[in-house]
């Protein structure tokens, strides 16, 4: 797949697509809280962000997060095989553990492997996805180098119950309810998803089926008192996973994936606001033929204070963190316990065609002493169709307690650093149209790598970034769409070779049409070749999914899709297979 044909294929899109539409959609009504701490319109955003929104989520019919995310422009996505196997992203080329994820606000990532556990992320338990491209750390500290991946767990605002029941390739069988139910001074909710398949051979040198189970539930509730607004929110993820090991014996394992979140949130007249968030979270693996196991805990507390003064919305706030990692792996085990303590401070100001967002972050790491991150971005409204916007960011990413204390590892590693610059130009001839130019540079130093020499992990690579994306996206009434071109290299700064898994070119296309109450819908992912550990070349290839939902009276819908529609034979990781063309159907009652 090279740049020209890929170029090709956008412009054909960009021209053949019209549509004649009544009133347009209002970019002002799409509010997120992500790429600023507070909720702001998405028009207002300087950095590039991305919303998956519920709808969205419906017509994919995806089996878990790593499908929902790999349409995404920028996003490279790495799978040991099918449902349930070990699954990394690659934000913008940057470290599959350089992209933080976090569950209304509360981070996830464990402290044992850095990434967090995106396979097992039930799509029915999300209401939208942010997606903010960029350094975060100075707003959510460690981790955040290439950016920030922000699941919104489910919440409505009215009475509402539902249900589904769906089954496809690979004997795979599901089943859904969800329930809420709001009043003036409280809301009440719950979802529930249940996931069971046959799966296929992760492996390519085995026919052995690998299978994945997964119970999946979210609770929420919130009452007002007075002035403040108190919540509980749970969500939790648990199952078993079927894989091979290094020496293709079948093996299974048992995950618990879990996040808790008591929020207060207070306001103290028309210009002063306060948010308290008390989390815990838990990430364990349990291996079923050994008692092999890696466990994460982590209870935080996250308060912020928000001042609007003038032209000025000031936010400071502190971030405390306990956290123990656990692990016993190839006799090598571990039973850690961290502290980080941190203070922060942003100013969003804007006046005239003028904005800026500054952000500064105080880190003091119980192993890593102390390390500033911070932000600096500026946006200028050039005429009400033009904006040009500028930013810089310096990141950090502490080693996790496998990097120090699991096999190969050393307790003397630095942390990794990050500097980065991003430009970009928006067109908005209309509300209905947009176009978006990006490009961006990242540096990243120290970076953790196996040294063959001394047989242990320490600070000997970095990485040079560099990439350009032009995204172009149309909605009407009839028609949406939305295409994006990625042009990246990802390169080791020692020696110029290409860092593992990442696609130095890729396009995304995104289609659907709506034919009365009905609804069509096609995904495209055209992907340059890549490379693997060992210097193992991966081809590119184009994967499709086509997907419908077809409204059945008032109250139910059949949702069906086509995975891999052109039965593409490909892989994202070098060893391991990923799903032939297959095909699923879920039935749903909306109960209003």
């Amino acid at each position: 797949m090279n740049i020209p044909a890929i170029g090709a294929m956008y412009a054909l899109l960009v021209i053949s697509v019209q549509a004649i539409g009544a009133e347009p959609p209002d970019p002002d009504d799409n509010i997120i809280v992500t790429a600023t701490r507070s909720a702001i319109p998405l028009s207002q955003a300087i950095v590039p962000v991305t919303v998956i929104t519920r709808q969205d989520i419906e017509q994919s019919l995806a089996s878990d997060l790593a499908e929902l995310l790999r349409f995404e422009a920028g996003l490279d996505i790495g799978r040991n095989g099918g449902p349930g196997q070990l699954t990394s992203v690659f934000l913008r080329g940057t470290e599959s553990n350089h992209t933080l994820v976090l569950i209304d606000g509360v981070r996830i990532n464990p402290g044992t492997v850095g990434g967090a556990a995106i396979q097992n992320i039930a799509p029915e338990v999300i209401e939208r996805i942010e997606i903010v491209k960029g350094a975060r750390s100075a707003l959510f500290g460690t981790d955040a180098i290439g950016g920030v991946v922000n699941i919104i767990t489910r919440r409505n605002d009215r009475v509402f119950a539902e249900g589904g029941i769906g089954g496809g390739s690979f004997n795979t069988r599901s089943a859904s309810v969800a329930a809420g139910k709001r009043h003036e001074d409280a809301d009440i909710g719950i979802a529930l998803n249940w996931q069971d398949t046959d799966g296929f051979p992760a492996s390519t040198a085995s026919d052995i089926d690998r299978g994945f189970d997964n119970l999946s539930a979210n609770f929420y509730a919130g009452k007002r008192l007075g002035q403040s607004y108190l919540s509980v929110r749970h969500w939790r993820a648990a199952g078993t996973t079927e894989y091979f090991d290094f020496f293709l014996a079948p093996l299974d394992q048992d995950f618990r994936n879990e996040s808790t979140a008591l929020e207060l949130q207070t306001e103290f007249g028309e210009q002063l606001d306060s948010k308290l968030v008390l989390s815990h979270i838990v990430d364990e693996i349990s291996q079923n033929q050994s008692s092999e196991f890696v466990e994460s805990t982590r209870n935080a507390l996250d308060w912020q204070l928000g001042l609007e003064r003038g032209n000025h919305r000031w936010i400071g706030g502190i971030y405390l963190v306990d956290e123990n990692a656990g692990s016993l792996s190839f006799g090598t085990g571990f039973d850690e316990d961290t502290t980080v303590r941190a203070i922060f401070l942003e100013d969003q100001w804007a006046a005239d065609r003028h904005g800026v967002f500054l952000a500064v972050r105080l880190t003091d790491h119980e192993d890593f002493n102390n390390h500033t991150s911070w932000n600096a971005e500026y946006s200028f409204t050039l005429d009400e169709k033009w904006t040009f916007n500028a930013g810089l960011g310096h990141a950090f990413r502490a080693p996790d307690a496998t990097d120090r204390f699991g096999f190969g590892g050393s307790p003397d590693l630095d942390p990794e650093v990050a500097d980065e610059v991003q430009l970009g130009l928006r067109f908005r001839p209309s509300a209905r149209h947009s176009l978006e130019l990006g490009l961006y540079r990242n540096d990243i130093e120290d970076l953790i790598e196996f040294d063959l020499s001394s047989f242990e992990l320490r600070n000997i690579a970095r990485a040079e970034i560099r990439g350009a994306q032009l995204s172009w996206e149309y909605e009407g009434d009839t028609y949406a769409l939305r295409t994006t071109l990625v042009q990246q290299s990802a390169d080791n700064g020692a020696d110029g070779s290409r860092l593992f898994r990442r696609a130095e070119e890729s396009m995304t296309v995104s289609l659907t049409r709506n034919i009365g109450e009905h609804r069509l819908g096609l995904s495209v992912l055209a992907s340059g070749d890549r490379v693997d550990v060992g210097d193992v070349p991966l081809a590119g290839y184009v994967l499709a999914d086509l997907n419908a939902q077809f409204a059945i009276g008032d109250s139910w819908r059949l949702h069906a899709r086509v995975e891999n529609l052109l039965d593409t034979h490909y892989e994202t990781a070098a060893g391991f297979r990923m799903q032939e063309r297959s095909a699923f159907v879920d039935l749903r009652l909306d109960w209003k």
